[in-house]
């Protein structure tokens, strides 16, 4: 049995937050869970994929976020509480209906997890999605830890269920990602069943129904700020030390533990408000603990929203007090932070200069190290085959990219991803630049990525007659977020679509499935899509190279037929391939996975298999 379910109350576990942030939900009796993968949550859905029918509640990962959403809400309306997660640009794509949930009711409690990227490490932008707490009407919840990613997750049950709202709990990179001793609670085990009642009145919002919902909410709003103002998670903590700063720092999310770190380490005395239920916004607790306190630092990442509140409630009594946060540049306004930054900020704001160890230095410069393919992935192969058959044409094309692993491409050789906008956009985007761009159009798009939100806008440009060949890069699982599975795979109790049929279905005309190891299959099929009009699709069917068995052999170069010619090198660019002092290419047997591309490179033939 797994340990997230197998340890009791009382008992700790070393918990990744994501882990935490599971054993939360089912102490807290959740009975549905739907997600659709991406970091930094991924870990949510592959902890609960391994422990759900243990538990008897009801998982998937949805072919969509928004799809993901709308399962979770109709667990919430036929009274079970419901779990959604989704990275921050995936409420993007639930917002739709993640916008219309606060105007109809919520009967079990329903938590929507968003887990932004603050600086981006996995992700095409930066957004802070506080912000969709107030655009939709919903209590707002960040935790600063493993241990209350577990705990908050039975309290946001609560609450929803409480006020009659969604909760948005909101995490970020670094408390998804940080580790911890987790003290467990108890496991809830008794499942109400799920019942649908009628009530079009509060679950049909049509505009006459709206109009009333509207008023509710302001009055559910107030109900959750009362409880805002109460909730022992919002909490006033006096530290102790040498040095009065004289400060209130008013912090929220993983920014509390920068700010605790620094306080402790340059033995600094001050007040430290800690807000973790942050919308509706406390206003009765931060006036209180701003009564005495002429000097308050705000700390958040992204955006200066808690700051903007303070400045409000500042005006709004008339009150007289030195901010310090985003807004005056005391505190950077993007990316994440860490406990240098929040030093840095205390340094500026009581005059002082912390003593720092030297850093190190080196006169080496460092290697520049982008991230690449796999050795053995199927998208090298394939697009290789691409630019081969577009210069063997003579044609210039342009490639719309998509959200995957394929995004690498746009790195040297290939250097084949010019437009991205997200998941699915490589479709829609494709449309357009076939009409105004004066160039052949070649797209990209990922087998869940086509899932997601690549088949409408593929229906879109075969109604419009569109004139652009879309790869489908089919590596059999969702692999850029750990290999989960999608639509296209074969699962127990559930049925496999297969892409070749829908893209026919949908009315395309030239379709052909190859195999992206084979180049001169591969190459013939993107010429032929390439010459024929309208839309044409080439599906690259192979799966990842991190899931298929162990390799039986491998592949090595004969030094004696090798000239040094590059080709291989400059072609495919496999990390498994070095060069030599002599300028000879060289592979690293322990990193090759066989899948012979790189033989079908060599001019000269110099490339043999070795079994393993």
């Amino acid at each position: 049995m797994h340990p997230l379910i197998s340890k009791k109350s009382g008992e700790r576990l070393f918990l990744l937050g994501n882990e935490a942030v599971v054993r939360g939900a089912i102490e807290g009796g959740v009975a549905v869970t739907a997600t659709y993968p991406g970091t930094p949550s991924s870990e949510i859905g592959d902890t609960f994929y391994e422990i759900y029918k243990e538990l008897g509640i009801y998982f998937e990962f949805s072919v969509n976020e928004k799809v993901a959403l709308e399962v979770a809400a109709s667990g919430s309306v036929s009274g079970l509480r419901s779990f959604v997660w989704f990275k921050h640009v995936g409420l993007n794509v639930a917002s739709d209906s993640f916008m219309s949930l606060a105007y109809t009711d919520i009967r079990g409690g329903l938590v929507v997890l968003s887990a932004d990227d603050p600086s981006m490490f996995s992700s095409q932008n930066e957004q802070d999605n506080r912000h969709y707490a107030r655009l939709g009407n919903v209590v707002l919840i960040e935790p600063s830890t493993p241990q209350e990613m577990k705990d908050l997750m039975p309290y946001a049950f609560m609450v929803s269920e409480k006020v009659r709202l969604p909760i948005l709990f909101r995490t970020t990179t670094r408390v998804a990602h940080m580790r911890g001793v987790v003290e467990l609670g108890d496991i809830f085990t008794n499942f109400p069943q799920g019942e649908f009642i009628r009530d079009p009145a509060k679950l049909v919002p049509v505009p006459s129904n709206a109009y009333r919902s509207k008023g509710e909410i302001i009055e559910k709003l107030k109900k959750a700020e009362y409880i805002a103002n109460e909730s022992v998670f919002n909490k006033l903590i006096e530290v102790d030390g040498k040095i009065d700063t004289g400060l209130l720092i008013i912090v929220s999310g993983v920014s509390f533990n920068y700010v605790m770190d620094a306080l402790a380490e340059r033995n600094l005395k001050a007040m430290v408000l800690k807000l973790t239920l942050t919308y509706p916004f406390p206003e009765k607790l931060v006036m209180e603990a701003m009564k005495n306190k002429e000097k308050i630092l705000v700390v958040e990442e992204v955006d200066p929203i808690m700051e903007k509140e303070i400045y409000y409630i500042l005006g709004r009594y008339g009150l007289n007090k030195k901010v310090y946060g985003k807004l005056d540049g005391t505190l950077p306004i993007a990316y994440e932070y860490n406990q240098d930054i929040i030093e840095s900020a205390l340094e500026h704001i009581l005059g002082l200069n912390f003593e720092r160890p030297k850093p190190l230095k080196t006169e080496l410069p460092l290697a520049v190290r982008p991230p690449v393919f796999c050795p053995g992935c199927p998208h090298r192969g394939m697009y290789d085959a691409v630019k081969r058959a577009v210069n063997e044409l003579g044609i210039d094309a342009i490639y719309p990219n998509d959200i995957g692993c394929y995004t690498l491409s746009i790195n040297a050789p290939f250097n084949m991803a010019d437009y991205l906008l997200s998941m699915g956009s490589s479709v829609g985007t494709a449309s357009g630049l076939s009409k105004f761009s004066g160039k052949k159009v070649i797209a990209f798009i990922g087998d869940s990525t086509f899932f997601h939100a690549g088949i409408p806008a593929l229906v879109n440009a075969v109604h419009n007659k569109d004139n652009f060949t879309l790869v489908i890069l089919d590596n059999r699982t969702t692999a850029m977020t750990g290999a989960q599975p999608n639509p296209g795979l074969d699962e127990e109790g559930k049925r496999k679509i297969d892409i070749e049929s829908v893209v026919k279905g949908i009315g395309v005309d030239y379709v052909k499935t190859v195999d992206p190891y084979n180049l001169k299959m591969s190459t013939e099929a993107v010429k032929e899509a390439l010459n024929t009009e309208g839309v044409s699709v080439v599906i690259s069917k192979r799966e990842c190279a991190l899931i298929v068995p162990k390799k039986k052999y491998t592949f090595v170069v004969d030094l004696e037929k090798c000239t040094g010619c590059m080709n291989c090198i400059n072609e495919i660019a496999c990390p498994a391939m070095y060069v030599t002092e002599d300028h000879k290419v060289q592979i690293d047997e322990f990193l090759c996975d066989g899948c012979a591309v790189c033989v079908q490179t060599c001019p000269e033939k110099a490339i043999k298999v070795r079994k393993i």
